[in-house]
């Protein structure tokens, strides 16, 4: 059985990893073999990857960079069936990739600090038609992390289809309103020819 979490860190991570404050707190949520954990610590961040694969762990940890500071902390827990182990603490940017556990938004998002970044990219509806996860339980509704979100200014949102492989994608980038200690500027990105 193949271990998640391997390969090449996702577009959508990195191309907005840069609102997350240099050496700042990030969590990566079902963070699998590590393929966002190692990119972000590489980067400079203080990274808490968690994750219920114990085997997947065990590879994060083994190839974690040797140019990159350790973890903060590496969790084994099911969050599906026991008390979400993160009370309390805050991160300053939040990632999570191919993972919809509804019942933990309120406690996920209630670890976001002030000026956090909550970065999500997973499978959405209509995504049946085109392979698996194919299940509702797994699968967002138009326009569910916009509604998750509400209440957090929304840098930006996709919600669709997209090609190679063949997949129906939601995602979004979302900033806790508040003030952050060391607040950054945003990278410019030019608009694409023809846009207002």
């Amino acid at each position: 059985m193949a271990i998640h979490g391997t390969g090449q860190p996702s577009d959508w991570v990195t191309r907005w990893a840069h609102l997350l404050p240099p050496g700042g707190r990030v969590l990566d949520l079902a963070c699998g073999a590590g393929r966002h954990a190692h990119w972000l610590a590489v980067k400079g961040l203080r990274v808490t990857a968690l994750d219920r694969d114990v085997a997947a762990l065990h590879t994060l940890r083994t190839q974690w960079p040797a140019n990159a500071e350790p973890p903060e902390a590496v969790i084994e827990a099911d969050i599906e069936n026991h008390a979400w182990p993160l009370g309390g603490e805050r991160f300053d940017g939040i990632v999570v990739t191919h993972y919809l556990w509804r019942p933990l938004w309120p406690d996920l998002l209630a670890c976001l600090a002030p000026g956090g970044v909550y970065i999500h990219e997973t499978f959405a509806h209509g995504n049946a038609s085109v392979g698996k996860p194919s299940r509702p339980d797994f699968l967002l509704q138009p326009g569910e992390l916009l509604r998750v979100c509400a209440g957090h200014r929304v840098v930006a949102f996709e919600d669709g289809f997209c090609a190679s492989p063949d997949r129906y994608i939601q995602r979004i980038v979302a900033v806790r309103e508040g003030e952050r200690v060391n607040p950054i500027v945003p990278a410019r990105y030019p608009l694409a020819s023809g846009s207002a």
